[in-house]
């Protein structure tokens, strides 16, 4: 942690430190707790938060820094002796140093801004600070056009545009450390400072000043403290201008204290940079715990763990965490398994603190559910091998009537194939055994802009397929006469549209309102015995196992895509309709429990974030 302390030689020349000061130290652990939670959209968990907290502790030190409030001000002693300057002093130097400019032709006379009114003074100055308008201190001018193409690459020289450095060249056009400020796009307002010898393009403002009044570092975290882009011009492109940045109307300190103040600030990020290097490590650190331990649970056992044999039940820990029940486990532990979820058990209230590592739970659910390891498998269901039989034989039938096409036979299921253990009652299975059709959407061609309407039929896309239901859009539909034309693309109730495009395995369940609309180009239509259960299918794509085989078998270049022969080979494990029931209810219960955890979580982050929000407000 930094030393917030003065120096004692300083002692007997500055009045004590303002107590905002202490804010920053006190409340490390709001600043490193308060995590903003990003869009959960897609697989994964990486970069789905920010550290919003370390994010507002940048922006109240430098808050702080321009107000006078982060480093002790001068004491009187040393305000009353003849080596103190006061801004006042330093800005009446600068103001002759332009006239004398002007007067020899070296700079262009400006016109005169009006007066800082009393609304534009922001907060109260400290004793020796002086509001000026920019104008006042500085002067801008453009960069030079340099091109990519036209850059010497191997050159050394660094090439500064809004956004730093942009490349490299072997030419200069500023010969001393100079002070840049993006001026168009997207980096508009950013701020950086070149070294000895650089060139700065068009993109950036090159800044001037009196080097002996005002420090470049500070004149940095000035700029970096100072919206420069709020009168940006209203285009679509962002744009500043002298005539923008001028008028700014800033704090200056003697020049003194803006050395202190500088060395403070670098302090201080310093600080920020180690909390925010511990805190993505810490964040990341406990990811990794929390995958290692739930991937225990789908390891290869030395011995058959299903929970039919253990008893396993991961309700009492969830149900701990949002119904203040007793988290105590309910089996004996007499295996790997056992022993394995016993650990995550033991650690629970510790391990799902994170929106992250409840999505890894989640997921590792959906994964104990699909390898037999959820519930308890029951002797009394009809085997899946009965059941694959009787779907083969009305398989069969379908083909004989003309209903369905007959599938190519596909080579048994070898032992690599089978990444996990047979539960009892269970077979593996190739998914071409399992479903009864597998229809394509019509080709790109079928289908053009001119036919869309609104609210008409409407085509289902992936982007259409949302948490497994439906979403339609309805710009995307065609007339009555179209989709006759589409007819055989018709969907039907109990049907799964897929996406073949993009996010493989993503899935809908066709209901009855859906009943008529169109399977479109980037969608699969999979057609199933009425037996089986829908849900425990959707249930099954949503798991990684499935999704890293879609992807790893799709083909494509400019886009991942997926064909019959890919999704038909896939192996799966297949219980009893039974037990599908069982598994899908048992699933929903736990992501219920999964998903309060969320909002609770969800909850306890806004609160942080409010706490910050409220230390900064109180601080300045």
């Amino acid at each position: 942690m930094a030393d917030l302390s003065i120096p004692n030689a300083h002692a007997r020349n500055i009045e004590s430190a303002p107590t905002s000061e202490n804010l920053i130290t006190t409340h490390l652990d709001i600043w490193t707790t308060a995590i903003e939670q990003k869009s959960s959209a897609g697989r994964g968990s990486s970069n789905k938060f920010s550290l919003y907290g370390i994010k507002k502790l940048r922006e109240l030190i430098l808050e702080l820094a321009v107000r006078g409030k982060l480093v002790p001000q001068a004491s009187r002693e040393a305000r009353n002796s003849a080596n103190y300057e006061p801004a006042s002093v330093l800005l009446e130097r600068i103001a002759a140093e332009k006239a004398q400019l002007v007067k020899e032709g070296k700079l262009k006379k400006q016109k005169p801004l009006p007066e800082i009114r009393e609304d534009e003074k922001s907060f109260e100055l400290p004793v020796g600070w002086e509001w000026v308008r920019l104008q006042d201190i500085i002067q801008i001018s453009s960069g030079k056009n340099l091109t990519s193409k036209t850059m010497i690459h191997d050159g050394g020289v660094p090439v500064y545009g809004g956004n730093g450095i942009a490349g490299y060249h072997d030419t200069y056009n500023v010969s001393s450390s100079t002070l840049v400020i993006g001026r168009v796009g997207f980096y508009c307002g950013s701020v950086h400072i070149t070294p000895d010898f650089a060139w700065v393009t068009d993109n950036a403002f090159i800044t001037r000043f009196n080097e002996a009044s005002l420090f470049i570092e500070f004149l940095y975290w000035l700029f970096k403290a100072t919206d420069l882009s709020k009168n940006d011009s209203a285009t679509a492109q962002p744009v500043i201008s002298g005539s923008k940045v001028y008028p700014i109307v800033v704090a200056i300190p003697p020049t003194e204290e803006q050395h202190r103040i500088v060395a403070k600030v670098d302090e201080l990020m310093s600080l920020c940079d180690a909390l925010e290097a511990q805190t993505e490590a810490s964040i990341s650190a406990h990811q990794t715990l929390v995958e290692t331990l739930l991937n225990a649970l789908l390891l290869p056992q030395t011995t058959a763990n299903t929970a039919s044999q253990s008893g396993v039940s991961l309700e009492p820990q969830l149900k701990s965490r949002t119904q203040h029940v007793d988290p105590s486990p309910e089996p004996s532990f007499t295996n790997r398994f056992d022993k394995d979820w016993q650990r995550v058990a033991e650690h629970f209230d510790t391990l799902f603190t994170t929106s992250a590592s409840i999505d890894t739970l989640k997921q590792t659910i959906l994964q104990l559910a699909v390898m037999g390891k959820l519930v308890k498998q029951d002797p009394n269901d009809e085997p899946a091998a009965k059941l694959l039989a009787r779907i083969a034989k009305e398989k069969a039938q379908l083909i004989k009537e003309g209903k369905i096409k007959k599938q190519k036979p596909l080579p048994a299921i070898t032992d690599e194939e089978k990444p996990f253990e047979l539960p009892q009652g269970w077979e593996w299975v190739r998914f071409a055994s399992m479903s009864d059709e597998i229809a394509t959407g019509p080709f790109g061609l079928m289908i053009h802009k001119r036919d869309y309407i609104e609210n008409g039929v409407p085509l289902i896309n992936p982007s259409h397929m949302i948490n497994s239901k439906i979403k339609e859009d309805l710009a995307i539909t065609v007339n009555k006469d179209k989709a006759n034309e589409l007819s055989s693309y018709k969907l039907f109730e109990n049907d799964i549209v897929m996406a073949r495009r993009g996010e493989m395995g993503r899935c809908a369940l066709v209901t009855k309102r859906e009943e008529g609309w169109l399977c479109g180009t980037g969608s699969f239509v999979l057609r199933f015995n009425h037996i089986l259960s829908r849900e425990y299918i959707l249930l099954m794509f949503k798991t990684n196992y499935v999704f890293k085989y879609l992807c790893g078998e799709s083909i494509g270049t400019t886009m991942t895509n997926l064909n019959h022969s890919i999704l038909n080979k896939m192996p799966l494990l297949l219980p009893s309709v039974a037990e599908q029931h069982r598994i899908v209810a048992k699933v929903d219960e736990l992501m219920a429990l999964c998903d309060q955890l969320k909002v609770r979580l969800a909850d306890a982050q806004i609160t942080q974030l409010h706490l910050t929000d409220a230390i900064v407000e109180q601080a300045v």
